[in-house]
């Protein structure tokens, strides 16, 4: 970044006044660049219909929504969730732009490949419960108690 000043003498108002300006014309290209209206990442379905670059849609279990944002935001994915309570257990049905259909694809292989590894990596708490029941039940447990009377040794 380079910024001229033609001035007699660099005073620190004249310094703070170009800074001033520079921001200023940087404010204004950057406001002229963005379309009013445009919308980027997570939005609501009429947000992502109103932009008129046709929607397609994925269906994904509630366990993974949150982390399915975060792969969508990393590829630069517009999209928007929607629950579907018609079935049971409701489902969530991802829409995003039929442009970003790579990227929503690369996002997608992605994320379910981690959580496939992050699956083998745990073993279920519940399965591991279970065993320990089964292990406990099957052990001969001597419910006798047994009183040993004695003084003090000397």
């Amino acid at each position: 970044m380079a910024v001229t000043v033609q001035g007699a003498k660099l005073t620190g108002r004249l310094l703070a006044k170009a800074l001033q300006k520079f921001l200023a014309a940087q404010k204004a290209r950057k406001q002229k660049k963005q379309i009013p209206g445009a919308y980027k990442g997570k939005q609501t379905v009429k947000q992502l219909v109103g932009q008129n670059a046709g929607v397609t849609s994925i269906d994904v279990s509630k366990s993974g929504i949150r982390d399915f944002e975060r792969y969508a935001r990393k590829y630069g994915v517009d999209f928007a969730l929607k629950k579907d309570s018609s079935t049971m257990p409701p489902k969530w049905i991802v829409f995003f732009k039929a442009r970003d259909a790579d990227a929503m694809t690369a996002a997608f292989s992605e994320f379910t490949a981690k959580t496939m590894k992050r699956s083998a990596q745990r073993p279920s708490v519940v399965k591991l419960l279970r065993k320990m029941v089964d292990l406990v039940k099957n052990q001969v447990v001597d419910r006798q108690k047994h009183k040993e009377r004695g003084g003090p040794e000397l």
